[in-house]
């Protein structure tokens, strides 16, 4: 697959088999994003990888920061509780941005958002079906906590991959032209 065709033809999709994915598979889509630009190559990107039973651990820190913050419905905590179990493989990204006094806070964040691209399009050249999930849960001091982040770092999402249950469906996007202004 080409990368003009990796870019139009992959989708956040959800939809996935519980079939385990195969850790060749897992170290390329965590090797395409060490690939992303970096300015002075500081490579500010920290990958955490959850499998199995290993998703519990995830799946109790959700629950603990749906708790902190008031949660008390059974039905959401067990939804909230269930969400690392969507895919078979989560691979949370965080930024640890450079210590180095000639980088820029925002470019380390600029840098881990296109290694989270990589990943996402290595993933679909291989035929592994992938959505990135945010939301509050992620950027609560407790996640970073969990992860054993510096007061710098930040968790920038979770990336679920799996093999799709069935075909991606076709995407749409506006033109550039509107969104364009050429200065010439």
């Amino acid at each position: 697959m080409d990368v003009h065709e990796a870019i139009r033809t992959r989708r956040s999709f959800g939809l996935v088999k519980d079939v385990e994915v195969e850790i060749e598979k897992i170290e390329k889509i965590l090797e395409a994003g060490t690939w992303a630009p970096c300015h002075f190559r500081t490579e500010p990107w920290r990958f955490f990888v959850f499998q199995g039973e290993g998703r519990n651990h995830l799946s109790e820190v959700l629950l603990k920061i749906a708790k902190k913050n008031g949660e008390t419905e059974e039905k959401k905590l067990e939804k909230i509780q269930a969400k690392p179990f969507r895919a078979p493989v989560i691979i949370a990204v965080a930024v640890e941005p450079s210590e180095n006094p000639k980088t820029i806070k925002i470019e380390e964040y600029g840098a881990t958002y296109a290694c989270i691209q990589n990943m996402l399009l290595e993933a679909h050249s291989l035929g592994i079906a992938g959505f990135w999930r945010t939301g509050k849960p992620t950027y609560d001091p407790l996640m970073k906590e969990f992860f054993g982040l510096s007061e710098n770092g930040e968790v920038l999402g979770f990336l679920y991959f799996g093999y799709p249950l069935r075909s991606l469906p076709e995407g749409k996007r506006r033109s550039f032209e509107p969104l364009t202004k050429w200065i010439g």
